[in-house]
């Protein structure tokens, strides 16, 4: 498959803007661009195409048609292109959804993200490239949030001392499950395509910051800012079908694995909305000594 990159239409959602429609004898795909590959460098387009070839067929992903390697010395970046598919951003969805809507598309997420904590790795950390082999990665939440001190410089002492009790009350619960496994880690509704008649998920997008992980990370993703009891009580009990537990505990786990996204996402405030509203979110968790607050 040989794209016309002049002939690509921008897509809507995310942060990147290189993702683009294109459209060919009738047929369409998608067409990601890595001019800026990220932390995963060379690598990013391979790392994202393997992920999608492990996980089809057990989680609702786009086919991969196509992956092209970066040429540096020819300014050419890397490519991927997956099948178009159809449906509506969950998070535009959402909108519009009663209480039976939240209900049954917050159990189609649960058995989703239950689906993905169910795919097991064998060490935290990082892919290093397609083969999926990871590089480790041994902090803890309290030297994740000594990483990113300078950022919260501007809050009071006591603000700052909530954090680090936050982060080492979370440590404590997270140390108590002893596995590790698939992380999408941007598992919420922006980055999914649901069909609106069904409320059925037909994609899980944007795979570029997964890694292997806790397995109440993209748990605590998905119930980070979206708080309504009917939407929390689903997504909960699918997710509790799958692995066992009872829900207040779950939640309890899913709103500490959260923590570390939380710090990462505040420290990047000013960057677009997300992170703000991270921060926000955050600064309130520290200042009440509790992760189940909302803002």
């Amino acid at each position: 498959m040989n794209e016309d990159l002049s002939q690509l239409t921008p897509l809507a959602g995310g942060w990147s803007g290189e993702t683009f429609l294109a459209e060919a004898a009738g047929e369409r795909s998608v067409v990601r661009i890595y001019a800026r590959p990220g932390a995963r460098g060379e690598h990013a387009a391979e790392i994202d195409a393997a992920l999608l070839r492990l996980v089809r067929g057990l989680v609702p992903v786009a086919d991969v048609l196509e992956v092209r390697r970066a040429v540096p010395g020819a300014d050419v970046p890397a490519m991927l292109v997956t099948a178009f598919v159809e449906g509506e951003r969950g998070d535009l969805l959402l909108l519009s959804l009663d209480h039976a809507g939240l209900s049954t598309l917050g159990r189609e997420v649960g058995r989703l993200v239950a689906a993905l904590a169910g795919m097991p790795t064998l060490e935290a950390g990082t892919f290093r490239d397609g083969t999926l082999a990871v590089n480790p990665f041994d902090l803890d939440l309290a030297e994740w949030v000594d990483r990113h001190a300078v950022a919260f410089a501007h809050w009071t002492a006591d603000e700052r001392a909530g954090l680090a009790e936050v982060a080492d009350t979370a440590q404590d619960l997270l140390d108590t499950v002893g596995r590790t496994c698939l992380v999408h880690s941007d598992l919420n509704p922006k980055n999914l395509l649901v069909d609106p008649q069904t409320l059925r998920v037909t994609a899980l997008l944007d795979w570029e910051f997964a890694h292997s992980g806790h397995p109440y990370t993209d748990l605590g993703n998905v119930l980070r800012f979206d708080r309504h009891p009917a939407w929390v009580e689903a997504v909960v009990t699918a997710y509790v079908e799958r692995h066992g537990g009872d829900p207040a505990g779950t939640v309890e786990l899913a709103h500490a694995a959260d923590v570390w996204a939380l710090v990462e996402l505040a420290a990047r405030r000013g960057a677009n909305s997300v992170a703000d509203r991270a921060h926000d979110l955050l600064r309130v968790v520290a200042a009440r000594r509790n992760v189940h607050v909302t803002t």
